[in-house]
């Protein structure tokens, strides 16, 4: 089969992509034909060793996939339509290949009449906006959430799942998405690093729940806008280093919780799941904007993820 894989740690020059033997899958494990894959961040700490994962050289890259049974398994039939957002680190290989051996308990059924490329797109953003929101920001209706970022990948799933639920959803954005971030279900939007007194104006009862997917970890303004135990969910940043106010958050009962989707348990991925295919069979979650390459594009499309030539828009990589 036709791969993109790496057989040392390093830069997007370290890449390759030819002939690999094809994977046979092993017990519990069901043979997938992947039609489209993508790339994610995290994809690129794997490639660069700065995510240390056990790996086997040589390690095929990616996580996500669409694609359809090779063989019937493990209770799928042959040519059902399926995806998996968890391959590509914790021992596994990875997606960006023709073919797949995928654990059972982290392959799910692709709801009819959703686009393969919708659902590549969204499956990791949006798993980990649910993840973030309700396993570890215990978000319930009627709570304000305030989401930093909220016109990106992850931010616009976050601002979907969130008021979705029942959430007064605030969002900081560049002005220009303001409509964009609007439509999604914000219920006022502001400019990225607007002080706190002028956030609080949008949120005069605090914030419940404070997801920011910008990278900035502003703890100051953040632990100033949260209400009465109220939370504060750390996302991206594996080098960020802010200041805790920690007398404020002790005042407020409040909390700062570090979450990664890498350390996401299997029922949990598989939680999230379900709440992903009913979003994605309503029409929603689907993709502000898409590119198409060719899977020999894939150390390309590393070099200009890492670059920021990618904000708000995903590349889905084609097998075909």
């Amino acid at each position: 089969m036709r791969a993109a894989y790496v057989e040392q740690f390093g830069s997007p020059d370290v890449i390759r992509y030819g002939d690999l033997p094809d994977p046979v899958p092993g017990p519990g494990e069901v043979l997938v034909d992947v039609q489209l894959t993508t790339v994610n961040p995290v994809d690129t700490y794997v490639r660069s060793g700065r995510f240390r994962t056990p790996v086997t050289f040589p390690f095929v890259l990616g996580r996500d996939l669409v694609g359809t049974v090779g063989a019937a398994a493990e209770g799928f039939a042959a040519g059902e339509p399926v995806w998996c957002n968890s391959l590509g680190h914790g021992g596994r290989q990875g997606a960006a290949a023709e073919r797949a051996a995928v654990p059972a308990d982290r392959l799910y059924r692709l709801p009819p009449g959703v686009a393969p490329e919708d659902a590549v797109a969204a499956v990791h953003p949006a798993a980990t906006a649910h993840l973030a929101l309700f396993t570890h920001g215990g978000l319930r209706p009627g709570a304000t959430v305030l989401v930093g970022g909220g016109a990106g990948n992850v931010g616009s799933a976050l601002v979907t799942l969130a008021s979705r639920a029942g959430a007064r959803v605030i969002a900081t954005a560049s002005p220009r998405d303001h409509e964009y971030v609007r439509s999604l279900g914000a219920a006022g939007t502001a400019e990225h690093r607007t002080p706190a007194e002028r956030l609080a104006a949008l949120a005069p009862q605090g914030v419940d729940l404070y997801v920011d997917t910008s990278g900035d970890h502003d703890l100051d303004t953040a632990v100033a806008l949260l209400a009465h135990r109220g939370r504060i969910i750390v996302l991206a940043g594996p080098t960020a280093r802010p200041v805790l106010p920690a007398g404020a958050l002790y005042l407020k009962d409040g909390s700062v919780r570090g979450f990664v989707i890498s350390h996401a348990t299997v029922p949990e991925l598989a939680d999230a799941a379900t709440a992903l295919n009913t979003h994605l069979a309503q029409g929603l979650l689907v993709p502000r904007a898409l590119e198409y390459v060719p899977l020999s594009e894939t150390a390309q499309t590393h070099r200009r993820l890492e670059a920021g030539e990618l904000r708000g828009r995903r590349v889905v990589l084609s097998t075909a």
